[in-house]
């Protein structure tokens, strides 16, 4: 009954477009005040300690690393050299376009600055190419939604905070699904090019190769100081934030010098904005997980899922379901943060590795970015590309099947997320 009486609150808030975070916020304060017995100071005593995670800094710094890098003119670099390695293959400069998200996806941790960082370079110079508008919008939109798939990720810590599962077993068991979407959407792109004969590239010199390459190998170094040093147990996650917030901002004003000092303190006010955001919501995140657990509505679920004989396979599949369906209502900081807490107790129950389930959460979120109506990717892009939401959602419709496949493989093939962080020793 509780249950009920929490989302039905939850649902009639969210209806009326009030924002995920002051909805649970509410719910939480209108629960708490009418239905339940439970002292004020515990809930003050839960807040506080609920979000005094060493992890949670982790946000704010790679928020910071990944403006930085979209003001500094990496995401262009990165282009240049997708596109000399891969341009001369059918659909080039689309196949450039999702090596290009997939390299910036490892630096930034963040979707929709990795959609447009690319796209606001790669979509111009693909219409000059002569490609279709429709196909380079395909490719930027979904390809932009590795961000949170290829480590460093925002999501993912935020999993490991709502979850207490390790940042850097997240990270590391993102690499290989990572690795493995970007040649789905690639193959799908060069299959696509093909098909209608879209133009390629000339075949780039190896000269042409390395200097692409040295141009670029300051951002790329990104990826070697933050998965390197969690590797190597040089740092933490965390300190690989720090690291990284460091070195972008090194990397865009002394080195690439795409940016000048004037701009930093800009830069800096829009990080802390988002990160202030982002905090707020896993504020009331931490609340309402609370409410959940203290009427033990996580362990009754559990109980009643395994009473009904329902095994890993059958519950994965509602979990896919549930999470898509979320997906068309919710941005992906609030789907983890509201059914992590509540969907984690019982794949433990049925002895679901903790990993491999956050990494099935994040990959029906990569999804549930590319799909109407609250797809945030489908409104970043729209921006971009001057093109309405419905005519986005047709163009992207390929790449998006192609994505739900490969839920499928990650979902029944836990090994493809677990194997890494196993062999690493972080598990």
């Amino acid at each position: 009954m509780s249950a009920l009486i929490i989302f039905g609150i939850l649902t009639l808030l969210m209806l009326t477009g009030m924002p995920i975070s002051i909805a649970l916020g509410l719910t939480v304060l209108t629960f708490l005040f009418t239905m339940t017995q439970v002292p004020l100071e515990s809930v003050a005593l839960k807040l506080f300690t609920g979000i005094e995670k060493f992890e949670i800094m982790a946000i704010p710094f790679f928020i910071l690393a990944g403006n930085f890098l979209t003001h500094g003119g990496v995401a262009r670099r990165m282009i240049a050299f997708a596109s000399a390695m891969v341009g001369h293959w059918y659909g080039g400069l689309g196949l450039a376009g999702v090596a290009a998200c997939a390299l910036f996806a490892a630096v930034s941790g963040s979707s929709p600055a990795t959609v447009v960082a690319i796209g606001s370079i790669l979509l111009p110079a693909m219409l000059k190419a002569g490609f279709p508008r429709k196909f380079g919008a395909g490719i930027v939109t979904t390809s932009g939604a590795l961000g949170i798939l290829i480590p460093p990720s925002i999501v993912m810590v935020m999993y490991a905070v709502a979850t207490n599962t390790s940042v850097g077993a997240m990270f590391m068991a993102g690499v290989i699904p990572g690795i493995g979407l970007a040649a789905v959407l690639g193959g799908v792109t060069w299959w696509r090019a093909r098909k209608f004969g879209y133009p390629r590239m000339p075949k780039a010199s190896f000269g042409e190769r390395w200097r692409t390459f040295r141009e670029s190998i300051w951002g790329l170094m990104l990826i070697v100081i933050v998965m390197g040093g969690i590797y190597a147990g040089l740092f933490t996650p965390t300190e690989a934030a720090a690291m990284s917030a460091v070195y972008a901002f090194i990397v865009a004003v002394f080195i690439y010098k795409d940016m000048q000092l004037k701009d930093v303190p800009r830069v800096l006010l829009n990080s802390a904005n988002m990160s202030a955001m982002l905090l707020y919501i896993i504020t009331n995140a931490v609340m309402f997980s609370f409410i959940l657990t203290n009427e033990n509505i996580p362990q009754t679920l559990a109980d009643w899922m395994l009473a009904q004989g329902l095994g890993p396979i059958g519950f994965l599949l509602a979990v896919n379901v549930l999470l898509l369906a979320a997906g068309n209502f919710m941005e992906p900081t609030s789907i983890v943060l509201i059914f992590a807490p509540i969907l984690f107790p019982v794949a433990m129950a049925l002895g679901i590795d903790p990993v491999h389930f956050g990494i099935v959460m994040v990959v029906n979120m990569e999804i549930g970015m590319c799909h109407p109506p609250v797809g945030l990717n489908l409104y970043v892009a729209s921006g971009i590309t001057k093109m309405g939401i419905t005519e986005l959602t047709v163009a992207v419709w390929p790449w998006l099947l192609a994505m739900l496949c490969f839920l499928m493989l990650v979902t029944y093939w836990p090994t493809m997320s677990i194997w890494l962080p196993t062999y690493l020793g972080m598990m």
